[in-house]
């Protein structure tokens, strides 16, 4: 049987996982063991080749694997939201009450208004979700998210299916709510540039287990910058990418540097 993320008393970590062992079939486990913590208002970027267990990890902190056979302690807060690769919008209600959706204080309207309005939705309040952009339905999603005040933010390449630009401007996005809110966040990603420009640390996940666990202490998030380069080199050789002389895929590229955007 899988463990359910249980409630932590302890503040100061916002996740604490022990022995994480997770599979969905007799032939191996895709967690095997793993150990983590993540503290208060900490971001924390994890990648890992194809199988590596990184949806599996989320969904088990979300609380989302329950037919998964696994044992293990994982501890949470009691506010978890969580950001998927496509915005999950209901077709069938405006863009506030998918914001709202769920919410039963009397002043959730209001809420969704001012958390519509930090991602730059202010004034699409009662469009439909399929009169919006590809991006503003992901502004959107982190509207539904941030609206509930989450003390752990789980996002599982919530910026995957954008293009070069919009990635982009979510990037900003994000980190800028994310030091105004200061939830801990736990992004799911195959972008290693990605990872340094948004991450306080980045996790290496291997064969279920953390292979690599690096802090990212850059002045400046520019690939034009040596240590940033240097660092993703490193994080490259980590998934066995030794050569990274071709020129990457345009939807990998994120050249702009972190605190100018900002």
């Amino acid at each position: 049987m899988a463990t359910h993320p249980g409630r932590l008393t302890d503040r100061t970590a916002a996740v604490r996982v022990r022995g994480l062992h997770r599979s969905f079939s007799r032939a191996g486990g895709v967690l095997n063991g793993l150990d983590l913590d993540i503290a208060p208002g900490e971001f924390v970027a994890l990648i890992g080749r194809s199988g590596s267990g990184k949806s599996t990890l989320l969904r088990a902190l979300a609380g989302l694997d329950r037919d998964v056979a696994g044992h293990g302690a994982v501890d949470v807060p009691d506010k978890v939201s969580v950001v998927f690769q496509d915005s999950r919008l209901l077709p069938w209600k405006r863009v506030l009450d998918n914001v709202t959706f769920g919410l039963r204080d009397k002043d959730a309207a209001q809420r969704g208004q001012v958390a519509l309005a930090e991602v730059g939705l202010e004034g699409r309040e009662k469009a439909w979700p399929h009169e919006l952009s590809g991006g503003e339905q992901q502004r959107a999603a982190l509207a539904r998210s941030l609206v509930r005040d989450p003390e752990l933010l789980l996002a599982d390449e919530p910026f995957g299916a954008l293009d070069a630009l919009t990635r982009i401007r979510m990037h900003v996005l994000l980190r800028k709510l994310c030091e105004a809110h200061q939830p801990a966040v736990l992004l799911v990603t195959h972008d290693v540039d990605e990872a340094i420009v948004l991450a306080d640390r980045v996790i290496v996940l291997d064969d279920g287990v953390v292979a690599r666990d690096l802090r990212v202490d850059l002045d400046r998030r520019s690939q034009a910058d040596p240590e940033f380069a240097a660092l993703r080199a490193q994080l490259l050789a980590e998934l066995g990418v030794e050569d990274d002389s071709a020129p990457a895929p345009r939807h990998a590229h994120t050249r702009y540097d972190r605190k100018a955007a900002s």
